[in-house]
């Protein structure tokens, strides 16, 4: 698709209003292909605003910007103006210590933050380098505290935390979100993982096993359970003290301390998840999901609960 002169005009008006603009696949809050976020986890560290163009939603704009730029991928950053270049260019100006400049900023200030990394942990990140021909694991925390484990080698402004044969790293944008970080490792069988308790991260929706939703009521923790099925399921089978949601138990949910203890189930997981996630949404702190459903809790706490 030929780069039109109308398309040009607006293209040119829109670099030279803003002194930084990105044009990317997706939001900055919800980046669509890798590059993109990258950029975005970038420049997020060094500004605080900055013109984002999402290219997905026009394909006259997808296509012209390639044309404009004469350059055949996106994204693409523009400062003052003028076109930077792609995620690699972007990527290659942080290791040299370049961008802040390139940008007209200073860079911030970053202190290296506390992370603690507990024996069991350490052991598996031990076990996990053994044949990888290496001593570096980079711990990575993007904006949405999403988590990254992954080989890799230092980087110019890294932080690192020895722990005997293994050294974590932690780039200054993870850094931002990382104080007071405990890194643990549970073993539970086939489910057996790294957990990740991080003081910094904003309220999710957290999993809860049918054993330890039963060990919260048979200890009387008091807790709000609700089932998010049909009425016609719940006539098949029910968790006892479960209550159906509809329109009046929303209602009262509204009404509860944002730090009141919300518990929901479905058949297997998925539509009580999506529920759980609509009151996170709403503020609410201590919001929990039961993994595997109704049909878990019937296998693995109380088999008289028919399956279906």
């Amino acid at each position: 698709m030929a780069l039109t002169e109308q398309l040009k005009e607006e293209l040119d008006a829109l670099i030279k209003n803003h002194d930084v603009v990105l044009f990317m696949k997706g939001t900055p809050q919800r980046p669509q292909c890798g590059f993109s976020a990258t950029v975005v986890e970038v420049l997020d560290e060094h500004l605080d605003t900055y013109r984002a163009v999402n290219v997905l939603e026009r394909a006259d704009l997808r296509e012209g910007i390639k044309e404009y730029a004469n350059w055949p991928t996106i994204p693409q950053l523009f400062v003052r103006g003028e076109f930077v270049g792609g995620a690699d260019i972007v990527r290659s100006l942080v290791q040299k210590g370049e961008l802040a400049a390139v940008l007209g900023v200073t860079p911030k200030e970053v202190a290296q933050p506390s992370i603690t990394v507990t024996p069991a942990a350490r052991a598996q990140l031990e076990a996990a380098l053994e044949g990888e021909g290496g001593t570096t694991l980079r711990f990575s925390i993007d904006k949405r505290f999403q988590y990254g484990l992954e080989v890799d080698g230092p980087q110019p402004g890294d932080f690192s935390y020895p722990l005997g044969k293994v050294t974590l790293l932690l780039d200054r944008g993870s850094a931002r979100r990382a104080e007071g970080v405990v890194i643990d490792f549970l073993e539970r069988g086939h489910s057996s993982g790294f957990k990740i308790d991080n003081p910094s991260a904003p309220p999710t929706v957290k999993p809860l096993s049918p054993r330890e939703l039963k060990a919260k009521l048979d200890a009387s923790e008091k807790l709000e359970l609700f089932d998010v099925r049909t009425v016609e399921e719940r006539q098949l089978a029910a968790i006892t003290g479960a209550r159906l949601l509809d329109a009046n138990l929303d209602g009262h949910i509204r009404t509860l301390p944002k730090d009141a203890t919300l518990v929901f189930h479905c058949h297997h997981g998925g539509r009580s998840a999506a529920a759980a996630q609509r009151y996170v949404e709403l503020g609410y702190k201590n919001v929990y999901n039961l993994e595997g459903g109704i049909a878990a809790w019937s296998r693995d706490v109380d088999p008289s609960v028919p399956q279906y």
